[in-house]
Parts: C-alpha cells; sequence; structure tokens
C-alpha cells in the first residue's frame, strides 16, 4: 500500500508509487467542474524514494505548507516540490473558487515545528507584525474558507463584500489592502505583486492562500469580524 494519502471534500486517494497520480478538472483525482481549473495541473510521482509535487499547469499557482504554518513554499507552473511533512496543506485558486488538500505521509522523514507566539494585540511574522485592523481583513476575505467544515473549496468574497462584512468604506479596505500586501511582499510571499510597481490582480485569493496555509489565521480569529478595530 502506497505511503502517501491525497483527502479532498472528505475522499483519501492513495497514488501509486509506479504511476503518475493527476490532480485537476480531470484526472485521477477530478477536483470540480471548473473552466478556470486545468485539466491536469498537479501531478504526484514516487522518485528515488521521495514523493514529489510537480504544478504541470500553465497559469495556477499553489500554496503547500506544513500543518503547522512553519514552512510554506509557493509553487508556480513547471516547478516541483518533495512531500516530506506528515501532513501538507496544498491551497490553489481558480476563478473565484479556492481548494484546499490535505497529503499525508507515512513515515515523513521531517515533522513540523511550531513555535509558540506570546503577542498582546498584534500578530507578528517573521520581522512584521499586523495591527488587529489589518488581520481582521484578512479573517473577512478569508472567512468563506475558514468555515467551510471539512469541505475543500470555497469562494473569496470581493473586496466591496469584505468591507461591508468589517463595516468599512471599500477605499478604506483598499488601502489596507495594499498595505498587508506590502508587508509580505517585503519578506518575500510570492505572488502578490505583478511587478515592479504592479499589484497582482489575483492578490485577494493570493493573501488568503498564504494566510490559511501558513496558520497566519485559524477558525479561532474569527470572532475579530465583530470586534471594534484600531484605526
Amino acid at each position: 500500500m502506497s505511503g502517501l494519502a491525497i483527502e479532498f471534500c472528505g475522499e483519501w486517494f492513495r497514488p501509486e508509487e509506479d504511476g503518475e497520480f493527476d490532480i485537476g478538472r480531470e484526472g485521477d483525482l477530478a477536483i470540480d467542474d471548473n473552466p478556470y481549473l486545468h485539466r491536469r495541473f498537479l501531478k504526484v510521482v514516487h522518485e528515488e524514494g521521495i514523493w514529489w509535487l510537480a504544478n504541470v499547469g500553465s497559469l495556477i499557482s499553489a500554496t503547500v505548507c506544513d500543518s503547522g504554518g512553519g514552512v510554506q513554499s509557493w509553487l508556480p507552473p513547471g516547478n516541483r516540490l518533495p512531500l516530506v511533512f506528515p501532513t501538507t496543506s496544498i491551497v490553489f485558486t481558480a476563478g473565484p473558487t479556492t481548494y484546499e488538500l490535505m497529503a499525508q505521509l507515512d513515515d515523513a522523514p521531517y515533522h513540523e515545528i511550531r513555535a509558540e507566539d506570546a503577542d498582546s494585540g498584534a500578530t507578528t511574522i517573521g520581522m512584521i507584525s499586523f495591527t488587529t485592523s489589518q488581520k481582521q481583513l484578512i479573517v473577512a476575505l478569508a472567512e468563506p474558507m475558514l468555515r467551510r467544515e471539512g469541505t475543500g473549496l470555497s469562494e473569496i468574497p470581493s473586496s466591496a463584500a469584505a468591507a461591508k462584512r468589517l463595516g468599512w468604506a471599500t477605499t478604506r479596505f483598499n488601502r489596507k489592502l495594499d498595505n498587508v500586501c506590502d508587508k509580505l511582499d517585503r519578506i518575500g510571499v510570492k505572488g502578490l505583486r505583478g511587478g515592479v510597481g504592479a499589484l497582482a490582480t489575483n492578490r485577494r485569493a493570493r493573501l488568503v492562500e498564504y494566510s490559511v496555509a501558513s496558520r497566519l489565521v485559524t477558525a479561532a480569529d474569527l470572532p475579530l469580524l465583530d470586534l471594534k478595530d484600531d484605526a
């Protein structure tokens, strides 16, 4: 029996070590009849004793993270990375829909290390901090994904809808979104900028993917949506 198992929407799949396992609109794991999703998007193969996850699509990237959120990678088209943790989260967005797969590996060579953060009012990732209102913004965008309750797909709200959820003006929401994306871009989070001086058109999706996969926000943060925020 394969040492790797992949879960999506409560269904488990076991790739064979001597073959290829395709994930996409079609394939061994048919995600969804979503025209924005590649027919073949991800491929899982076992080579030289290691399981590899390859992005064989042409447009969509995936966020790959250990279950503790301590190690996170961005997997763009044409690249691959090894699956080495006991549990790995694979998150990606196609059109308006975000999906999450979970990969579980028996006898994994690496284990997650989770450091406790003793903060008081601000969340720190690396050398940067997020104010309560900045974290509220992230939670508002990620709310459908945080509430998905075992399903592997959700839709990301528009900036206007997320601003309304927080009781903010859309202009204020977009200004804070700029600030959050700039902070993460400065510490090397990929996909939040479209080039020099330009913001990525899909930055909301990328922000949600990163924030959920890295555990920057979790379901425990949902009460932030009902708080009076700072300016």
